[in-house]
């Protein structure tokens, strides 16, 4: 920093600079999940189809993960109480768009744009807290932190949100999303000097080039993994032009990195062993975090809680977050063994998995869950900020900012793929097991006539008319038969997860290099995203 001005006006007291900081944060990571905060409520707005919001969230995604690679100039130019103002009034105009329109591809551009600026406004807030932080691991600290909070962005945004969506229209959630980001922003920048975070450098030759493959190669990767199951992959020209674009955009960009001056990505990074392991593990943890969903799906399609009901149970698995986080800061901050940390969070979420295979059922108490949804958070908490952390000590200081956008790159990925891969084996499964059920209905308790006997007489016995009765015990049947269909997935898709974990375990007990890699960060740069 070259500038002889604090960044934070001096009689302003510390608890309330963090908490200015922390604000502005939380309002960021709040926008991220906000389109699928609620799916079904957004699908009925709108009048598009689940995969539709799946892809707007995507589109916020692929936004932030692609303007990482520009975004430094633009932090490093500009004064950073300006950048503030200028990323606040976008977002909030951006915000305020949203709420007028209804325009599902509208819609897909302006998550793109609320990207855009949010890539700034997580630079800023995490350059400020690791400027509070002044300890010998600030920055190991701060991270967890940050992805402490990460773990944490679906119930909490739902928590935000459902409230919102159960009393106005859908679109309110953006209105409301202003009202988060005005009161953290003033105050943030009352308490702020003009001065620069970082070594002020002339904005020009931005490689802008390198942002418009990315993105351009993102977005296809997400319509690709969103809309190719329901478009039979291969069968569909837009799928089969798609796959060949994104080909043709990795071959550029790649040829173009290895050509640039100042590569926006440093290919040299994917020599280090260590970093290879690292992102092996990263594309592990992904499709493990993203199978956790599939918790909160059981419990509102099979248990019949609503929104709300199911994400205020998930305040056990964010309490299990702050825990394996506060053990994962010890453990980096004492450089113990993290062979070890890696161990036991990929263990607790093998116990996780297996569990919930063995609870999942049509009917169960919510307290049975609350342990299980503890052990998961700590888990998380203990292998998250850590893996991503020994990606960027497995470089060199000056390789740092490419390990991140590389980093940037595969959680996007993967995190697409997760989905794709839900969307698959939900449909692989229904297929299978519905096929089961039907066969074996009339052998299992009651033949096919005297179930629909038992349905018919309960509603009779309520009052309904005999023919409608008639009518609405086979809509109840099938039903009942969607149901199960969706908790025998449950059950096989989490059964291959807990695999999954175990073979993990197993990688990690081979790789003695995983502990003697020392975990250092004081001469890196804060990557400007952490999703």
């Amino acid at each position: 920093m070259t500038n002889t001005l604090p960044i934070f006006k001096a009689r302003v007291p510390e608890w309330f600079v963090i908490t200015s900081v922390f604000a502005v944060l939380l309002s960021s990571v709040l926008l991220f999940a906000l389109s699928t905060a609620d799916g079904l409520a957004a699908s009925g707005y709108y009048g598009a189809e689940p995969s539709d919001v799946q892809f707007s969230l995507l589109m916020f995604y692929a936004a932030v993960a692609s303007f990482a690679v520009v975004e430094r100039r633009f932090f490093a130019r500009v004064v950073t109480k300006d950048y503030l103002l200028i990323c606040i009034i976008l977002e909030i105009a951006i915000a305020y768009w949203c709420y007028h329109v209804r325009e599902m591809w509208l819609i897909f551009a302006l998550r793109f744009l609320q990207g855009i600026v949010n890539c700034g406004l997580t630079s800023i807030s995490l350059n400020l807290l690791f400027s509070r932080l002044k300890s010998e691991h600030a920055k190991e600290t701060g991270y967890t932190i940050f992805y402490g909070m990460i773990l944490c962005v679906s119930p909490i945004t739902a928590l935000f949100s459902v409230p919102i969506v159960e009393n106005f229209e859908y679109n309110v959630i953006y209105k409301a999303i202003i009202f988060c980001f005005l009161p953290s922003a003033v105050l943030l920048f009352s308490v702020m000097n003009r001065v620069h975070v970082q070594r002020k450098v002339p904005l020009y030759k931005i490689d802008w080039m390198s942002f418009v493959l990315f993105s351009i190669m993102l977005v296809l990767i997400a319509y690709v993994l969103i809309y190719g199951q329901e478009r039979d992959w291969l069968d569909d020209s837009s799928i089969v032009f798609s796959i060949a674009s994104i080909l043709f955009l990795f071959a550029v960009s790649l040829a173009r990195q290895k050509t640039l001056k100042r590569p926006a990505v440093d290919l040299s990074v994917f020599k280090s062993r260590n970093f290879a392991i690292g992102i092996v593990f990263l594309v592990i943890l992904y499709i493990i975090r993203g199978a956790f969903s599939l918790t909160s799906s059981y419990f509102i399609n099979v248990l019949g809680m609503d929104s709300l009901h199911a994400n205020e149970i998930m305040i056990f698995n964010i309490a299990g977050v702050v825990a394996g986080s506060l053990i994962a800061i010890r453990f980096l901050t004492k450089q113990k063994h993290l062979r070890v940390l890696w161990i036991a969070g990929f263990t607790l979420l093998l116990a996780f998995f297996l569990w919930m295979c063995l609870l999942f059922a049509a009917e169960a108490g919510t307290n049975n869950f609350y342990i299980p949804l503890f052990l998961q958070g700590v888990g998380a908490g203990m292998v998250m900020s850590p893996i991503v952390m020994f990606i960027m000590s497995s470089v060199p200081d000056k390789s740092s900012r490419s390990a991140a956008s590389v980093g940037i790159f595969v959680r996007f990925s993967t995190f697409s793929l997760s989905l794709a891969l839900i969307n698959f084996f939900q449909l692989y499964f229904k297929g299978k097991h519905s096929d089961g059920l039907r066969a074996n209905l009339s052998m299992i308790d009651y033949s096919l006539s005297e179930r629909l006997q038992i349905y018919q007489s309960a509603l009779l016995s309520r009052g309904m008319p005999k023919d409608e009765a008639g009518k609405a015990a086979v809509g109840l049947l099938n039903k009942a038969l969607q149901k199960q269909t969706f908790l025998e997935f449950c059950v096989s898709y989490y059964e291959w997860i807990a695999v999954l974990c175990f073979i993990s375990i197993v990688l990690i007990a081979f790789q003695p290099v995983i502990s003697r890699t020392v975990i250092n960060l004081r001469n890196k740069q804060p990557a400007a995203v952490g999703f």
